[in-house]
């Protein structure tokens, strides 16, 4: 006599598409999910290269998944294009239950008081006109019901900013208005927020390694658990709001603590 999967199995045979899915916390919710033996990946990032990479680096991780993985380049940044290149995107996906964001691009590090307003619209193209978009198309996708979601993904300084960073922030906090509202306007489809704090990724090597090291250090200086947060730690957030059907409206924070430092 085998076992009940009710929980185990809960993702089985779902189609998940992950944007911004390459690298960083959308690379590890991929991960994540195949280990949760899903039907279909599908990652979208805006380059083509980076797309082939990441899913040989899967099938390398994974060379027994059952799953199929494919992906398609989506350009977030071209504000001109921005519309046309999301429905370009949703035109080559099928049936979809579960969509998950986490594309981004660098932070705005120019001092908000000397910050022109070019400047200040193109830093929220990726990381809040884009989703929005995304979500208008989204419904049309996914398969009817609160099993299906959308999960979205912030950051930690729009609940408690930085000095300098009144831009990003301003972006970030307003994520969490995007997302309920649209917990309501998608119904009975569940929309929900990650909001990592600081997270040891690929972003910061741009940095040389001492530079690197020191900004790690920093970023886990503001916890309480004295560590910057792990990738894999935070993917577990995402597992939760695609598998608890009766979560909409939320936001799940993975801080380390960040709030209370």
């Amino acid at each position: 006599m085998l076992d009940q999967l009710k929980y185990t199995n809960k993702l089985k045979e779902a189609r998940v598409l992950i944007i911004g899915g390459t690298s960083g916390l959308g690379f590890g919710a991929a991960q994540a999910l195949l280990e949760q033996n899903i039907s279909q990946l599908i990652l979208s990032s805006s380059s083509t290269t980076r797309i082939e990479a990441a899913i040989a680096k899967l099938h390398s991780l994974y060379p027994s998944t059952s799953a199929a993985i494919s992906g398609y380049a989506c350009n977030l940044a071209d504000e001109s294009n921005l519309p046309a290149n999301v429905e370009n995107l949703f035109s080559q996906i099928g049936t979809l239950d579960h969509i998950i964001f986490t594309a981004g691009d660098a932070p705005l590090l120019t001092p908000f008081l000397e910050t022109p307003f070019d400047t200040i619209k193109a830093a929220g193209m990726v990381r809040f006109f884009a989703p929005l978009l995304i979500a208008q198309h989204a419904q049309k996708h996914l398969t009817p019901g609160p099993a299906s979601s959308i999960t979205l993904t912030s950051g930690v300084s729009g609940e408690k900013p930085i000095p300098g960073w009144t831009v990003t922030s301003s972006y970030l906090a307003g994520l969490q208005g995007m997302m309920r509202g649209l917990a309501l306007d998608l119904k009975p489809t569940r929309v929900n927020l990650v909001s990592p704090g600081g997270v040891d990724t690929e972003m910061w090597d741009v940095l040389d390694g001492e530079a690197r090291q020191g900004v790690v250090a920093e970023l886990a200086r503001h916890t309480t658990t004295g560590r910057v947060g792990r990738v894999k730690d935070i993917a577990e957030a995402y597992l939760y709001c695609l598998r608890d059907w009766n979560l909409s409206g939320s936001v799940i924070s993975s801080n380390g603590g960040r709030l209370l430092v």
